[in-house]
């Protein structure tokens, strides 16, 4: 009987220089090979051109490259764009390319689905299927990497993991793909261009700050009323807004960065003073900033963005109690890909 290919990629550095000195060739082959699979991002072994035939052969024989591919790509008018990514066993997630004049952001995914269940959320109705490898997180970078200097002309400057899934509920592998972009040997990227985006997990909020991770972290928060919050996030009856604080302001006393609020204003929910005031609170134990996004609607439902006179009347009561504030309006709309519409309906 056939015994399963291994994923190469799942191979640490050593584990390779190993594999080949087991096979009575030299160490420093491995070495080559790591780069072809992380720097070069090589989709399969006859791309290895500085390898002989028959070691190719050899490691085609032992090991397969479980590449993602991407299966449609669409660009939105205000010229984001949009990745449906098939990963090897057939599944697909989405990413997303969100260009400014600036820079390029790449929103990458953690899950196939998602862990949580955030009621006003596309991604979250998919239930999860499974966490991405460190590899396929990898590789959606890379994909967007190679559209930005495609057709923006120039590197991928920022990654947020704010695509599909919760990336606190695939922590080590989320953490070994960061340690893969931010390494010299992978896409050498700097950790403080990458945001991980969390709803609020307050055990790997304190476990993130105990290994004092370089990157930033941003919360999606969206009520600072317990009973609003679980209405609309029913986890956060597991992880109450206390037990979220805290773990917030260990993560602040270890690591000195100032903390990103993600909030969405919805008419009937959360557009209230009360709710603005109770944001204030919420945001004062530790230095943040508040980002008031848009809400993009996933169906005829109970969630609709609040009027501009109730995201005017956050802006201004954060303002005026110090905190910063940026209304963000949302990019790609058009094509699915703003926040929480990620959902492969392809």
């Amino acid at each position: 009987m056939e015994t399963e290919k291994k994923d190469i990629r799942a191979l640490t550095k050593e584990q390779l220089r190993n594999f080949f000195v087991q096979q009575g060739d030299k160490a420093f082959r491995g070495n080559q090979v790591y780069e072809w699979l992380w720097q070069k991002s090589a989709h399969d072994f006859d791309a290895m051109t500085n390898i002989s035939k028959e070691t190719r052969k050899m490691l085609e024989d032992n090991f397969v490259i479980n590449h993602i591919r991407v299966d449609q790509m669409q660009r939105s008018s205000d010229g984001t764009i949009k990745n449906a990514v098939r990963l090897h066993d057939g599944l697909v997630v989405e990413s997303v390319l969100i260009p400014t004049q600036t820079r390029t952001t790449a929103c990458v995914s953690s899950q196939v689905g998602c862990s949580l269940d955030c009621r006003f959320c596309a991604t979250a109705r998919l239930k999860r299927m499974r966490n991405l490898n460190p590899d396929e997180i990898y590789d959606q970078v890379v994909a967007i990497d190679n559209e930005s200097r495609l057709y923006f002309d120039r590197p991928l400057s920022n990654i947020v993991f704010m695509g599909m899934g919760e990336p606190l509920m695939n922590y080590n592998n989320v953490l070994k793909a960061i340690d893969k972009i931010t390494s010299p040997e992978g896409l050498g990227m700097s950790p403080k261009r990458i945001v991980v985006s969390t709803s609020g997990v307050p055990k790997i909020i304190k476990k993130m700050a105990d290994e004092e991770v370089k990157f930033g972290l941003a919360v999606s928060l969206h009520s600072a009323i317990d009973e609003v919050r679980t209405s609309i996030m029913p986890f956060n009856s597991t992880f109450p807004l206390k037990d979220l604080r805290e773990a917030l302001e260990y993560w602040y006393s270890k690591t000195k960065n100032r903390i990103t609020y993600e909030y969405v204003v919805w008419k009937g929910i959360n557009d209230t003073q009360e709710a603005a005031d109770a944001l204030v609170k919420f945001c004062k134990f530790a230095p943040s900033k508040v980002n008031i996004i848009e809400y993009n609607p996933i169906d005829e439902g109970e969630f609709q963005q609040a009027n501009g006179d109730a995201v005017e009347m956050y802006q201004k009561t954060l303002e005026r109690n110090g905190i910063t504030v940026t209304v963000r309006r949302s990019r790609g709309k058009d094509i699915d890909a703003a926040c929480g519409q990620l959902a492969n309906k392809n």
